[in-house]
C-alpha cells in the first residue's frame, strides 16, 4: 500500500489490480484509514486516468451485492450531482415510467445545503424508503418505478471511502467521483443512465469546464462496462424550483405533476432528462411523449401508484400541506433581481424543516426580474429562519441582470 501511495503522489498510473487489491483489502479492513486517505489525497492532486477510473469502479461494484433486471425491458436510471430545490426525480421517474421505459432509482439523503430525494419522500406519511432487493425488483416490473435508498449492501467499499474522503478534503476529484457515482449506478441494476451534472455557485461543480469533464468521464465510463449513457450540464447558480425544503419540495413536485402548478426552468430540465432516458429506453419523440404524459395525467397517476407500493396512500400524499405560521419577505427597495444565493437559502430551509418537515421557503422571484419596494420575494413556512436572512440571500441591483441559461449543454 505504502509503494500505491508514493506512486500515485509521484503521478504514476496504478494498474487495475492494484486497485482491485487495495478496495478488497481496504474492504476487510487490512487497509486502514490513514492509508486510505493519503491515497485519496494524492489522487485529489494527480487523478485518475481513465483506466484508473473503471478499475477502481469495478473494484467497489464488486465489493457487495449487484442487482440484476431482466434485459428486457430495457431499465433506466438518473443521477443529479446535487442542488437547491431540485424535484427532478420525483418529476421524471414517474414521468419515464409513464411513457414506457421502467425506472429503477436508488436515491441518497441530503448533503449540506443539498436537498435529498429520500428525504423528500418520507415527507408522505407511510412512504417507505427501505425496500428489500427483491421488493424493489418486484416493483419495478410491476408498475415501472421505483425510488428507494440504496441500500448498504450495494458498493459498501464506495460508502466506506466516501465518509473518509469527505472527513479529509478530497471529494473534488472527478475520477473518485466518477467511481463513487458510477460504482453505485451499476450496482443497482439498471441498464443505462441519464446523468445531470450541475454547475455553479450552489453545486460542487463551480466552473463549467470541470462540469463539462466529469459529465464526459460519467458516459465515457459507463460506456466501457457497456451500459449507454446521457448527461446535461445544467445551471445551479440560483435554486431550480420554486420550493426550498425536504416536504415542501414534494408538495412542489406532487402540484406540478398534478397540472396544477409548473415553473418553467423545473420544467425545462425535467423534460430535457426525461428525452434522454426515454431515448435510452428506446423511445422516440422524447419531449413530445413527456409532455403528453404530463398533460393527460397519466404520470401524475404513476407517482400515485410508486407511493401506495411503498407505503403512502393516495389521501396522505394529496393532504400533504405546507406547514403554517407562513410571512411574506418583502423587498426593501425597488431593483433588479442581480443573484439569489442558494446554498444560504438551502441551509436556512434545513433549519426549517428540523421543526416541521413541510417547512420552507418558496421563491416569487427568479434572477433577471424587476421588483418594486413592498414586493414579495419569497415567503418563508414554519419557524426557524429569519426574514433578514431569507431577504440578504435575494439581492437587488440596480439596471437590467439577464436570466441565468439552465441547460448548459447535453450530452
Amino acid at each position: 500500500m505504502r509503494t500505491a501511495i508514493e506512486q500515485k503522489r509521484d503521478g504514476v498510473a496504478l494498474p487495475a489490480e492494484t486497485w482491485h487489491e487495495i478496495v478488497a483489502s481496504y474492504a476487510r479492513g487490512a487497509v486502514d484509514d490513514a492509508q486510505m486517505a493519503a491515497l485519496a489525497m494524492a489522487v485529489h492532486f494527480r487523478e485518475l486516468d481513465l483506466d484508473e477510473i473503471v478499475a477502481l469502479t469495478e473494484a467497489m461494484v464488486e465489493s457487495g451485492e449487484r442487482l440484476h433486471f431482466p434485459r428486457e425491458p430495457f431499465v433506466v436510471d438518473k443521477h443529479s450531482s446535487g442542488g437547491v430545490s431540485d424535484i427532478v426525480s420525483l418529476v421524471a421517474v414517474p414521468l419515464v415510467a409513464a411513457c414506457g421505459v421502467p425506472v429503477a432509482k436508488l436515491s441518497g439523503r441530503a448533503l449540506g445545503h443539498t436537498g435529498g430525494t429520500i428525504d423528500k419522500l418520507e415527507a408522505i406519511p407511510g412512504f417507505r424508503v427501505a425496500l428489500e432487493t427483491q421488493e424493489f425488483i418486484a416493483q419495478v416490473e410491476r408498475i415501472g418505478c421505483a425510488i428507494a435508498a440504496a441500500s448498504e449492501a450495494l458498493a459498501p467499499a464506495d460508502k466506506r471511502l466516501y465518509r473518509l474522503r469527505d472527513r479529509t478534503g478530497s471529494v473534488p476529484s472527478i475520477g473518485l467521483i466518477v467511481a463513487s457515482i458510477l460504482s453505485k449506478k451499476l450496482a443497482g441494476g439498471a441498464r443505462g443512465f441519464v446523468f445531470d451534472v450541475k454547475c455553479g455557485s450552489a453545486a460542487f461543480m463551480h466552473d463549467e469546464n470541470e462540469a463539462l469533464l466529469l459529465a464526459r468521464r460519467l458516459v465515457e465510463v459507463a460506456a466501457r462496462f457497456g451500459h449507454p449513457a446521457h448527461a446535461i450540464v445544467s445551471a445551479m447558480s440560483e435554486p431550480l424550483g420554486r420550493s426550498i425544503g425536504t416536504g415542501i419540495e414534494t408538495i412542489e413536485a406532487r402540484d406540478f405533476l398534478r397540472g396544477t402548478t409548473g415553473d418553467s426552468r423545473v420544467r425545462e430540465l425535467v423534460i430535457a432528462v426525461a428525452a434522454k432516458m426515454l431515448a435510452l429506453g428506446g423511445v422516440g419523440d422524447g419531449e413530445l411523449r413527456a409532455r403528453a404524459a404530463l398533460a393527460d395525467g397519466s404520470a401524475y397517476e404513476r407517482f400515485v401508484a410508486m407511493v401506495e407500493a411503498q407505503g403512502g396512500t393516495r389521501a396522505a400524499l394529496e393532504g400533504l400541506a405546507k406547514a403554517p405560521h407562513a410571512h411574506e419577505v418583502c423587498a426593501a427597495h425597488a431593483g433588479t433581481v442581480g443573484r439569489i444565493d442558494a446554498v444560504a437559502l438551502g441551509n436556512a430551509a434545513r433549519r426549517l424543516t428540523e421543526r416541521a418537515p413541510t417547512a420552507g421557503i418558496e421563491l416569487a422571484v427568479r434572477v433577471g426580474e424587476r421588483v418594486e419596494r413592498g414586493q414579495t420575494l419569497a415567503t418563508i413556512y414554519g419557524e426557524g429562519a429569519g426574514a433578514r436572512d431569507i431577504q440578504a440571500a435575494i439581492e437587488l441591483v440596480e439596471g437590467a441582470r439577464d436570466s441565468l441559461p439552465l441547460v448548459l449543454a447535453k450530452l
